[in-house]
């Protein structure tokens, strides 16, 4: 009676292929699970990254000591321009031996 109960060994066999089988399977999907989940935190962490230089580079350029020194440059204010005075003619004057 205890072989009827549990089946012939094929049954076992059979049902311990299918446990088996559904392990793997299970198995699969799970690493499926994962990896894509993984290949998710890669690309936004690679994004962070990206971001985080490109901010970086240009704080530096802008605000940091990558700015670049301005260049003294001629202004109106600074400097009186030089412009021609008018000339006063001196009116003739009689002369004296004439």
């Amino acid at each position: 009676m205890a072989a009827s109960r549990r089946g012939t060994p094929e049954e076992r066999e059979q049902r311990q292929r299918l446990r088996e089988y559904h392990a793997r399977q299970t198995v699969h999907r799970e690493q499926g699970a994962r990896r894509r989940r993984d290949n998710v935190v890669a690309a936004v962490a690679g994004l962070v990254v990206v971001a985080l230089a490109t901010v970086a580079q240009v704080l530096y350029f802008t605000a940091g000591p990558g700015t670049p020194v301005p260049a003294p440059t001629p202004s109106a204010s600074a400097t009186p321009a030089a412009s021609p005075s008018p000339a006063t003619t001196p009116s003739p004057t009689p002369s004296a031996t004439g």
